[in-house]
């Protein structure tokens, strides 16, 4: 069998997805021939590389313009029209890697490479099995194709929402999003807090933005300085080596203890001995969260499917929302008194799905093993 899995380098989460998916197919079918291809890496296409450069572009200077794309896709007639129009244009891309590999099963974590995958089957331009796993909390116009096989989703909620569009209830899977399986072992934390030096009983703090450092960390940290009592905090300023640089300055300069990594393959030991987490709602990272039984302190969702990341989290009492305006150095001293934080990490535990990449990788198991008798 050949398994080909599309993803997209447009933030960590669609990579992260893929490459969970990934290990538990290879431990099921370790026969098969099992591809993993970034669809909007330069060396796939240099087009879709200038179209992300423009999308990370634009999240960064122009984050209202987003939110005004994001809900004219998810519009009806606004939506089919986006979707067209990208699927149009990566056609091209889709159809050399279908040839190349001549794949059984397509996987994509992102709707890029679905929309040109599910038009080139319903062109019948190719003949696979097409699945998808959407990375997000929210159900969106954009993901929504015919052609697909097989959905994978969060939540029963919007597994419901796809069958109020017409999408068949025994091709809708509400597994969770996958996350590696290491999470799941990490039990430890004591003997982590030990080995990043932390002092016992001293609260530690997480700050992410990603793979990009987005988010703000800077400004963060000279907020949470005005906390008298001592914090352990742990930055990953991720490929941002400008913050990199910041932060190390910050840090001699701190009466906190500041630890600082730039891009690491070591985040979810970090999530592991921190206490909370501060950080864009991405969903990969809320998911992991979730299954470390980490709380977290939610900020400055890019405008669309991270602000429907939040409300999840916020409304089963997994995250606290800081909105614009609030003060991040009340809402941490008012989160580390009391019993909050345990409450939080038991909500965050009980919308874990840490079997999520496991029960994606068994479906698509057994649709490939159907494939003689549709011939």
């Amino acid at each position: 069998m050949n398994i080909l899995i599309l993803t997209a380098s447009i933030g960590s989460g669609h990579i992260k997805a893929a490459e969970a998916v990934e290990t538990e197919l290879r431990r099921l079918q370790p026969g098969a021939e099992i591809t993993t291809i970034d669809f909007m890496a330069r060396r796939t296409s240099r087009l879709h590389w200038l179209m992300k450069k423009c999308y990370l572009i634009m999240l960064a200077f122009v984050p209202n313009l987003y939110d005004v794309f994001y809900h004219l896709s998810g519009g009806a007639s606004g939506g089919h029209l986006v979707q067209e129009a990208f699927a149009l244009v990566m056609s091209p891309v889709m159809r050399h890697l279908a040839r190349r590999y001549q794949p059984d099963l397509v996987l994509c974590t992102h709707p890029f490479p679905e929309g040109a995958a599910a038009r080139l089957k319903r062109c019948g331009q190719a003949d696979y099995l097409l699945a998808a796993v959407m990375t997000d909390y929210s159900l969106h116009q954009i993901w929504l194709y015919e052609g697909v096989d097989c959905y994978f989703m969060a939540t029963e909620e919007m597994r419901e929402g796809m069958m109020r569009h017409g999408f068949p209830s025994d091709r809708l899977v509400a597994v969770g999003i996958p996350v590696s399986g290491i999470l799941e072992d990490m039990k430890d934390k004591q003997g982590v807090r030990r080995a990043l030096a932390i002092p016992e009983g001293q609260p530690a703090i997480l700050l992410m933005g990603g793979g990009l450092g987005l988010g703000g960390i800077e400004e963060n940290l000279q907020v949470l300085e005005a906390i008298p009592s001592r914090l352990t905090l742990l930055v990953v300023a991720g490929r941002n080596e400008r913050l990199l640089e910041k932060v190390q300055d910050f840090a001699d300069a701190s009466h906190h203890q500041v630890l600082v990594w730039g891009y690491t393959d070591q985040v979810h030991f970090l999530m592991r001995g921190a206490d909370l987490l501060i950080t864009k709602p991405g969903a990969l990272t809320i998911s992991e969260a979730f299954v470390l039984g980490l709380p977290m302190l939610l900020h400055d969702p890019i405008p669309g499917p991270e602000t429907e990341n939040a409300i999840y989290a916020t409304h089963h009492g997994a995250a606290v929302w800081l909105h614009p305006g609030e003060n991040m150095a009340a809402a941490v001293q008012s989160l580390l008194q009391g019993t909050r934080l345990d409450t939080m990490g038991v909500s965050a535990r009980q919308c874990a799905r840490p079997m999520a990449a496991a029960a994606i990788a068994r479906r698509l198991t057994d649709m490939m093993h159907m494939l003689p008798q549709q011939e």
